[in-house]
């Protein structure tokens, strides 16, 4: 299963002739950055920013029914039990089975969506006109993080097999968020929190991102590895090859579709 999750990330890098030139990854990098920073709006074409894209992959969840919000809120449901599962083997949790421990997992989550919150309520208000403010309130924040980290890992004996685990817990929990986040969009914006699902949501495409750009970066950062693949994607061997498998996958397509 991991595999065709790599096949169908990295495909298109791997069989394109200039997936790993170096200037093209940067641009690539360059042009990413710019499609997610920027504010989406009506008019704004989901190639162009983020928030469109975004808002016109619900647009289905605004013509579903109230038994189909529910039904999407309990699909949601089955990653806090991957999170209960999880929170009560890490080493922090030092073998107890009360319910505290899973009240205390929420608590973080709790407190990554107000972190969340302050990071779309400073775009909003410098992410135009004050980018030295907005930075300076990203930086602080940041160190906010490392300070918490370290009295984990000194006070409370944080583990980095814990670091690991609570990975594993927390990112379908903060998914199912963002799924529930969706189903009840209008009640969200209402409360004024839709803001902190959308800010999210937008973190999860960046750790997308780095995931997808920091392997590539990697590779075209050598020479060799984007002068072996031309090699292989231009090997007359390979390109017969590669014809041969597209005429017979369309004979099989005439055959079972005589239409």
């Amino acid at each position: 299963m991991w595999f065709l999750v790599a096949s169908w990330l990295f495909a298109p890098f791997v069989f394109n002739p200039s997936g790993f030139d170096w200037q093209k990854t940067v641009d690539d990098w360059t042009d990413w950055k710019r499609w997610m920073g920027n504010r989406g709006g009506i008019g704004i074409s989901p190639d162009k920013s983020w928030e469109s894209w975004w808002d016109e992959e619900q647009e289905h969840l605004k013509h579903t029914n109230i038994r189909g919000r529910v039904l999407e809120i309990l699909l949601a449901f089955r990653f806090f039990i991957y999170q209960y599962g999880i929170v009560y083997h890490l080493d922090i949790a030092h073998h107890i089975k009360s319910l505290l421990v899973y009240g205390l997992s929420w608590v973080v989550m709790v407190t990554v969506l107000l972190v969340l919150k302050m990071v779309s309520m400073g775009r909003r208000r410098f992410g135009t006109d004050f980018q030295l403010m907005f930075r300076i309130l990203k930086a602080l924040l940041f160190l906010g993080f490392m300070s918490v980290m370290t009295v984990l890992f000194v006070v409370c004996g944080l583990t980095i097999s814990d670091l690991f685990a609570a990975i594993l817990a927390f990112l379908p929990t903060g998914w199912a968020i963002v799924l529930i986040g969706q189903a009840l969009r209008g009640l969200l914006k209402r409360i004024g929190l839709w803001e902190s699902i959308k800010e999210l949501g937008r973190a999860y495409e960046y750790i997308m991102g780095l995931i997808i750009f920091m392997p590539t970066a990697i590779l075209s950062w050598f020479p060799f590895v984007s002068e072996f693949q031309t090699r292989l994607l231009f090997n007359q061997a390979f390109s017969r090859g590669l014809q041969i498998s597209m005429i017979l996958s369309g004979r099989k397509d005439k055959t079972t579709n005589p239409h």
